[in-house]
């Protein structure tokens, strides 16, 4: 009995041994490469995405929560940008435009020193709160092709509309820099919209974010 007792010990060690180099998938705990499934890695402790490769396996950042992702409408991302040790994916494009394209509404500063980093792309200038300005994420931005035009922005909230001047690039590539006012990139279907903005569509800039078209 005390032999057989022996061998059931030394069985149980040697699946323990084995089990201690399991190969971990998408968000799951690693120390060194060797620990993560085909094309991850280890990233602050997770197996994560690749973003040399721009590998879109787990869909989700490198730390503890996952990254808020948009709506693609059929806008495929171009890879994965590393902030603060989480992934961002990164977009060149942004959704269709349509007569009433759905869009997500957020707050930005264009004043020197404010939110938007250096100064807007469209007339190298800052601009005033009061202003109603607006930045697209890149794919709408379009390499400058809609700088100074009008669009217009309804809540879907309050149902208020207003034309806003598009002043400037939500950039959907880059982020976590002094240019960027070390903020991650942006969505690819955001409205970047100055006080102004926010106050014309009867909106509480507090909140944060809000639908519109």
């Amino acid at each position: 009995m005390k032999f057989v007792g022996m061998m059931s010990i030394a069985l149980l060690l040697v699946v323990l041994s084995t089990n201690s180099h399991a190969i971990s998938s998408c968000n799951g705990p690693c120390q060194t490469l060797d620990d993560c499934q085909g094309q991850l890695i280890c990233i602050n402790g997770m197996c994560s995405d690749d973003p040399n490769l721009g590998t879109q396996i787990c869909g989700t950042g490198g730390g503890d929560q996952p990254v808020p992702t948009s709506d693609n409408g059929g806008c495929e991302s171009s890879g994965y940008l590393q902030c603060n040790g989480k992934s961002y994916r990164t977009f060149t494009c942004s959704p269709p435009v349509t007569s009433s394209t759905p869009a997500i509404l957020t707050n930005n500063d264009f004043s020197q020193g404010g939110d938007g980093g250096d100064p807007s792309e469209c007339d190298e200038q800052y601009h005033d709160s009061s202003e109603l300005i607006v930045a697209l994420s890149t794919g709408w931005f379009n390499d400058k092709s809609r700088c100074e035009k009008m669009i217009q922005i309804t809540s879907s909230k309050t149902g208020s509309s207003v034309k806003a001047k598009v002043v400037d690039e939500c950039d959907s590539m880059c982020g976590c820099d002094s240019g960027h006012a070390y903020q991650p990139p942006c969505r690819n279907n955001i409205v970047d919209g100055s006080d102004a903005v926010w106050s014309a569509l009867g909106l509480d800039k507090n909140v944060g974010e809000e639908d519109v078209t």
